[in-house]
């Protein structure tokens, strides 16, 4: 067997089986109560609220981030002020509260359902008994361009984006969203979405429902609000997609929206909002908040068959 065959056996076994690594505990168990799951801010109805916990942002400079599967912990980063690189952090939940924020250079994780495996990129890591592994490789088809989003549904099948450089070293505009199947341990080779989903420019951060009943992504479109616009495209009974729908005025602005991504528990979709600054050298810096509405705002996009 040679090494890569034997890299994505264990890849997909990750996938699939989302199997604890960790030592067990009585911490286990204490799982945030319902006041303090999203740390206790107010949930958000069908109107996108600003997701700016005081816990995470005494200083404004939250920028966004990602809870476990368990919601015991969240991986967040923050920017400008005393932050001039961007800078990743860790809070857990423990003995009935929040603890205290420490750094980590666990940044842009997406994480398996179990929550044991995170995923960055065309790379993964898994949980051990002292912490976290080194990064692996995913392998074919993952390894051979540039992905920003990876998303992974119930069955093991990932849905992710793909950027090319041109001989200057710049980025292709236009990208792609792609699939490829777990088929017997093994992913098959990539295969690119088609023009219901893949059309416009800088199409990138997909993510998948659990079911694959639907597709959510962004992209900058001629039938866009301003900058990139978040899309969702539903998937039909007979197995094809419907042409992508802008998620309405609600959740697209003049600003640019991406990186949308509906929480573990179904209950909300989180989305970044925010623009690009050129600085006095001409180096341009990314400004984005977090935001989150109820998920039932899918639903109501839903075609009715």
């Amino acid at each position: 067997m040679n090494k890569i065959h034997f890299t994505l056996m264990l890849a997909g076994a990750l996938f699939l089986n989302a199997c604890n690594a960790r030592k067990p505990s009585a911490k286990d168990n204490d799982s945030p109560t319902k006041s303090a799951a999203y740390f206790g801010e107010d949930p958000p109805g069908l109107i996108p609220k600003l997701f700016d916990p005081e816990i995470v942002s005494p200083e404004g400079l939250f920028e966004g981030g990602k809870f476990t599967p368990d919601g015991k912990e969240y991986f967040f980063t923050k920017k400008n002020g005393k932050y001039k690189e961007r800078t990743s952090f860790v809070i857990r939940y423990e003995n009935g509260s929040w603890g205290n924020e420490t750094e980590t250079k666990l940044r842009w994780s997406r994480f398996s359902k179990g929550g044991d495996t995170l995923y960055a990129g065309n790379k993964y890591k898994t949980r051990t008994y002292t912490g976290w592994s080194e990064y692996k490789s995913l392998g074919t088809p993952f390894s051979d361009k540039l992905i920003m989003g990876i998303s992974f549904s119930d069955n093991g099948t990932s849905y992710f984006d793909e950027i090319e450089f041109d001989e200057s070293g710049k980025p292709d505009t236009v990208g792609a969203i792609s699939y490829s199947r777990l088929i017997n341990g093994k992913y098959e080779p990539r295969q690119k979405m088609g023009k219901e989903v893949n059309t416009g420019t800088w199409l990138a951060h997909p993510h998948i429902a659990p079911d694959e009943s639907y597709l959510l992504w962004d992209v900058r479109r001629e039938d866009g609000y301003g900058g990139s616009d978040i899309y969702i495209s539903f998937r039909a009974k007979d197995g094809s997609w419907v042409p992508a729908i802008n998620m309405g005025a609600q959740i697209n602005t003049v600003l640019s929206e991406s990186g949308a991504r509906v929480t573990d528990d179904g209950k909300y979709l989180f989305f970044t909002r925010g623009q690009w600054e050129v600085k006095e050298d001409g180096t341009r810096n990314w400004v984005g908040k977090s935001y989150w509405v109820d998920a039932k705002i899918i639903e109501n996009l839903r075609p009715k068959e």
